[in-house]
């Protein structure tokens, strides 16, 4: 009876040599050279999508090509160290190393030019002090006004300050999933780690209805800004708004409540 894996293709053996891995029958060492290209062949589907998902919060000019390749370099090193007798699944181990992989690819390339960084710095600190002034979250029009950029500038530097953030959250979820797969002879780590999410968690439930509902939808559905704009009814502008704000408000928060402990 055929199966279906995470990618969606099927085996019907149960001496496929996928099988023969993900339970611990043999070590990515044992297998013959024609198993070891069966077995990426089949875990290749899974590189393609995290890639897609990973490439829908950058910019045009990063190639899905270069995020597959760099794929494909995780899930090596993920066949290579996979140990079943953690009790970890192969499907999240794996997942975890092609992302990684994937996202420290993007941070070799510094896909931020020079001109791109400083813009997203003046715009740092142009809404931090619009922000003190007013006591609202600082608006397109404004950041105009005060920086003296152009509407497309803005628009530019916004999308890359999202992008840089999305990235950093995307680097805090594999450590996250990192952490969560530790040993136990890693109690303390693992404990001081769980602790932090747990802040972070009570955290999010002190944000806006709205707030909450985008940080849910991008980071636990995983849908782009479009489509979070089209699950909200809003416009992708507002759910980029609500979503910087609701970071700038964790991030203020965490530090005022818990960084003096």
């Amino acid at each position: 009876m055929a199966i279906l894996n995470s990618s969606g293709k099927s085996s019907s053996s149960r001496n496929d040599p996928w099988l023969e891995l993900e339970t611990g029958a043999k070590s990515w060492d044992e297998f013959s050279p024609r198993d070891r290209e069966d077995i990426v062949r089949f875990y290749a589907p899974k590189i393609r999508i995290l890639a897609l998902r990973l490439k829908a919060k950058l910019p045009q000019s990063v190639e899905l090509g270069e995020l597959i390749s760099a794929g494909s370099l995780g899930l090596l090193d993920a066949l290579g160290k996979f140990n079943p007798e953690l009790g970890i699944k192969f499907d999240t181990y794996s997942e975890n190393r092609i992302k990684g992989a994937m996202l420290d690819e993007l941070r070799r390339m510094d896909w931020f030019s020079r001109g791109l960084r400083q813009k997203v710095k003046v715009l740092e600190d142009a809404q931090r002090q619009i922000e003190h002034e007013t006591g609202r979250p600082a608006t397109p029009e404004q950041l105009q006004d005060h920086t003296g950029m152009s509407e497309k500038e803005i628009q530019q530097g916004l999308e890359a300050l999202n992008n840089q953030v999305c990235l950093s959250l995307d680097s805090f979820h594999e450590n996250l999933v990192g952490r969560k797969n530790m040993t136990d002879d890693e109690p303390f780590q693992s404990t001081a780690f769980q602790e932090i999410v747990d802040k972070v968690a009570n955290l999010i439930e002190e944000l806006t209805p709205r707030e909450k509902l985008v940080i849910s939808l991008y980071y636990g559905e995983e849908l782009n800004m479009k489509e979070t704009a089209e699950v909200m009814d809003i416009t992708e502008g507002r759910v980029s708004q609500l979503h910087s704000q609701a970071l700038k408000k964790l991030k203020k928060t965490f530090r005022a409540r818990y960084e003096s402990e």
